[in-house]
């Protein structure tokens, strides 16, 4: 249960990039075990479903799909209902502040108008886990946005139980939210279902969720396939990364390590220090709380391919962070907020002594569906934008296009496209 650690000044450039990297997922392997999956669901559709559910889960489905409005309420203790609640309450709260914030509407030139609206995708495809852990707080993070943004087919993917029975956490979140449908499978048999569609479950346009790494190859195969499916963005294995410093508390920092090391055996996670830092305390309270969990075995995998890095002071850990681009960055040192302008490339950042990953897996609002494997360099995790496309458009009065078409006209003929040319000089009466 321990981590390594290096020192970032004492690192040639070739290990400063080995250390970047990320537990390798072989791909090629998986694509070829996922690609006659998903080819035997869009030709045989749910009788492929049924078949892969009892191989893989041991469930024989009845239904494969069923509405969401024919399934009973679900009974949950009080208190986790009350806490499912405030989690639905807060996430809701933040992704309605960001309706209608993209839209646009400007006039570039008299009479010439340029906007920008938002439509909701017409059908999406959420794809909630149910391996090794339960996840109806991922339900929340995707069918919440989705019912915001006004997806009028909200089919929602999960394993179901041995009875065939959908976990009632999730089925309680489903109808909160509005979910349309729910398709009671999991793994790339259930990717596909909703990638191709089959005799009961939609056909969807885009879909949302993290996975294994079978789920995350079929989405991939999706995307580039007659499905004409989109997928909300590349994902691999969770990870984090901590910025402490020497008073952070060692046991907050090792229990936010051990907070994503417990996702799965290839997560990882990062802890990045100052000179000052005891690191000794810090390592020896992971390795105490990683014996008591009870996922430690998953865990004791993970921080074997996790390590400490110690550099020079507090701005050389914003650049080894922006360099590393985790999925969570947790900052907790002094005056946390002032770094913010220095963090350029992380899904979510958790600053502060009193904020913990785990508030944003669950409750503050923000969304945990987020890019892993550095890709938070280029992508943006879940939110109200996920969920909507935008269309832009002009409109031109006549003094608009008497001001605007020569330039048109000019452009086009330098460009040799006539009749690109002529739409604008038959409208202005010119040759």
């Amino acid at each position: 249960m321990s981590i390594r650690t290096y020192v970032y000044d004492n690192l040639n450039a070739e290990e400063r990039v080995e250390i970047l990297k990320r537990p390798r997922v072989d791909f090629t392997a998986i694509l070829g075990t996922v690609a006659p999956i998903v080819d035997a669901v869009a030709t045989r559709g749910d009788a492929a479903v049924r078949e892969y559910t009892s191989k893989f889960d041991g469930v024989d489905l009845d239904a494969v799909v069923v509405r969401v409005e024919d399934l009973p309420d679900p009974i949950l203790d009080d208190d986790v209902r009350e806490a499912f609640d405030v989690a639905y309450e807060n996430i809701k709260k933040f992704h309605e502040a960001q309706k209608d914030v993209a839209d646009v509407d400007v006039e570039t030139m008299p009479g010439v108008r340029c906007r920008r609206v938002s439509r909701p995708i017409g059908a999406v495809g959420l794809y909630v886990p149910g391996g090794t852990a339960v996840l109806p707080s991922t339900a929340l993070m995707l069918a919440v946005p989705a019912a915001i943004a006004g997806c009028k087919s909200v089919v929602l993917a999960t394993p179901p139980r041995k009875d065939g029975s959908v976990v009632p956490e999730v089925l309680y979140v489903a109808k909160k939210a509005g979910v349309t449908h729910i398709l009671k499978a999991g793994g790339a048999q259930a990717v596909a279902a909703m990638g191709h569609g089959t005799e009961t479950c939609p056909k969807v346009d885009k879909i949302f969720g993290p996975g294994n790494q079978f789920v995350t190859a079929a989405k991939m195969t999706l995307q580039n396939s007659e499905a004409m499916v989109s997928i909300d963005m590349p994902a691999g294995p969770s990870e984090v990364l901590v910025i402490a410093d020497k008073d952070a508390h060692p046991s907050h920092v090792a229990a936010d390590l051990l907070s994503q090391a417990e996702h799965g055996p290839d997560s990882q996670v990062v802890l990045v220090v100052t000179p000052d830092v005891n690191l000794d305390d810090i390592c020896a309270a992971v390795a105490r709380q990683a014996a008591a969990l009870p996922r430690s075995d998953i865990t004791a995998k993970a921080l074997g391919h996790s390590y400490a890095v110690v550099v020079p002071d507090i701005a050389a850990a914003c650049e080894f962070s922006n360099r590393y681009a985790p999925e969570h960055l947790i900052v907790n040192v002094e005056n946390a907020e002032s770094l913010l302008p220095s963090l350029d490339n992380a899904g979510s950042v958790f600053l502060g002594r009193y904020t913990p990953e785990s508030v944003g897996d669950y409750a503050s609002g923000t969304n945990h569906v987020l890019p892993t494997y550095g890709y938070s360099r280029m992508y943006s995790g879940v939110s109200l934008d996920s969920f909507v496309k935008y269309m832009t458009v002009q409109e031109l009065t006549k003094e608009g296009l008497d001001r605007l078409g020569p330039s048109v006209a000019r452009m086009a003929a330098v460009e040799g496209l006539e009749a690109h040319r002529q739409a604008v000089t038959l409208r202005l009466g010119i040759e």
